[in-house]
């Protein structure tokens, strides 16, 4: 079954090569923007394909028509840093942090604790709630990250509810040293690249967790220097996993660096950059992105990252929320967005793709509104993009359910 979508006021392909884009707004170009667009999708759910675009003008027959009122249409966001597997709550810890409390990952061994104590029920109904709400707020596309388990067991048990709902799933057993092992940091090391991981891929490897990563942040005392996460990130790779890095995060470290060497998919954090960091970024444009995560600076005081810079010198820049329980409770990409607009930079346009296009290359994604690719759209309840960051906090956008 087909389904002829119309009424169109501005449709972002994230395809350049539309002949319809004016070009008049640099934005238009880098959008791919059609205005008074329609499309026609094909099949349902996850399943649904984009079958045709253009201008409704132009529209061919389809077997069920929807008129969406003269509203914005846009690829799906892609969220592409979230820990959803957790149970417990950190707002005294956000409160704490309002009133001059510095972060320094030591929270994370309360999530930790709540987790494991958690039965898979109660862990999957957490998930489902925080995916739904993600849908809500036009996220189409999720990874989600293990790391609130840290032993064998309860890591495989997150990376198995987190795969029931996405297909992305990242491996975290390198996010912090657990309190039973502190007195030995090398003998949890040892754990992670030796018996954990080689259960998360005995367990279905590519299948179970498509990536590994590590929190290279020696500034933490609870978290990896450069040495231990070179240590992960090979094993990881050894084992057919793809990479990725929680770097310079709290300040200047080798985490960047060494995600760009590595050819990690993506590098995220980024709040701490030297010139040698920004200039690895550009050398490995194509194959690592950097993912800023400005909910994070917003919910720890933290300076926020310098986007602009970073695209003015050729970088590859994505936006994801990092939704977690200790950092950024927000599951919201529009308020990611609103934020790189207001804080780092970014124009309206730039943070869109950002949040879509570049966010999916770095899950390995095409992320167009092209014929052939996934029907993965979201709805605005306005007629362009710039609603996104200039309503900031309004429920304007959701997934568009076909």
């Amino acid at each position: 079954m087909s389904i002829l979508l119309t009424g169109i006021s501005e449709l972002t392909t994230n395809d350049p090569e539309r002949t319809e884009t004016s070009g008049a707004d640099p934005g238009d170009s880098l959008l791919g923007i059609v205005r008074d667009a329609a499309l026609v999708v094909s099949g349902a759910g996850p399943d649904a394909v984009v079958e045709w675009v253009g201008l409704e003008a132009d529209a061919p027959a389809a077997d069920e028509r929807r008129d969406l009122g003269g509203r914005a249409v846009i690829p799906g966001f892609v969220d592409s840093h979230t820990h959803l597997v957790f149970a417990g709550d950190r707002s005294a810890e956000f409160a704490a942090r309002m009133t001059g409390t510095p972060y320094d990952g030591g929270g994370i061994a309360v999530s930790v604790a709540a987790t494991r104590a958690a039965s898979d029920d109660e862990l999957r109904a957490l998930v489902a709630a925080r995916v739904a709400e993600m849908r809500a707020q036009g996220t189409t596309t999720v990874e989600i990250k293990s790391g609130y388990g840290l032993t064998v067991d309860d890591e495989l048990r997150s990376l198995r509810i987190a795969r029931e709902f996405t297909s992305h799933t990242t491996f975290l057993g390198a996010h912090v040293v657990p309190r039973e092992h502190a007195a030995d940091r090398t003998a949890y090391l040892e754990l992670v690249i030796g018996p954990m991981l080689d259960a998360v891929v005995a367990a279905g490897g590519a299948a179970l967790a498509e990536s590994i990563d590590v929190f290279c942040e020696p500034h933490s005392a609870h978290a990896f220097d450069g040495d231990e996460a070179r240590a992960v990130l090979e094993a990881g790779r050894a084992a057919g996993l793809a990479l990725r890095v929680h770097g310079n995060q709290l300040g200047h470290g080798p985490g960047v660096q060494l995600a760009c060497e590595l050819g990690a998919r993506s590098v995220d954090h980024c709040t701490y950059l030297s010139d040698a960091d920004v200039d690895a970024l550009v050398a490995a444009r194509g194959t690592t992105v950097a993912t800023l995560l400005p909910g994070v600076e917003f919910s720890t005081r933290s300076p926020y990252p310098d986007a602009r810079h970073l695209i003015d010198a050729g970088v590859d820049v994505a936006l994801a929320s990092d939704c977690n329980p200790g950092t950024c409770y927000s599951s919201s990409m529009p308020f990611a967005i609103a934020l790189a607009v207001r804080e780092m930079g970014m124009t309206p346009a730039e943070a869109l793709h950002a949040a879509t296009a570049v966010s999916a290359r770095s899950l390995g994604l095409d992320r167009r509104l092209a014929p052939g690719q996934p029907a993965e759209l979201a709805v605005i309840d306005g007629p362009s993009h710039l609603h996104l960051a200039y309503r900031a906090g309004v429920p304007i956008v959701r997934a568009l359910d076909l």
